[in-house]
């Protein structure tokens, strides 16, 4: 899943180590998250969201999964 959270840290003149601490996350998981390694649970999406004063919807694509949520 692609995702905006890079941007939006550059954009909020944060670094990942001040990131994750933020969200009381280890510095790995944010860049697992930035890379698309690794899908946030929905409360730290929704964690991610808060700290950047937007919507989850505007950080991650889910367009990507649509073609996953048809073949169900």
């Amino acid at each position: 899943m692609k995702n905006k959270i890079r941007e939006l840290r550059e954009k909020h003149d944060l670094t990942q180590e001040q990131l994750a601490k933020k969200l009381e996350v280890s510095r790995q998981t944010i860049i697992s998250i930035e890379v698309g390694r690794y899908n946030p649970s929905l409360i730290l999406a929704y964690k991610l969201a808060q700290s950047f004063g937007c919507s989850i919807e505007d950080i991650f694509n889910f367009s990507d999964l649509e073609g996953e949520m048809n073949d169900e």
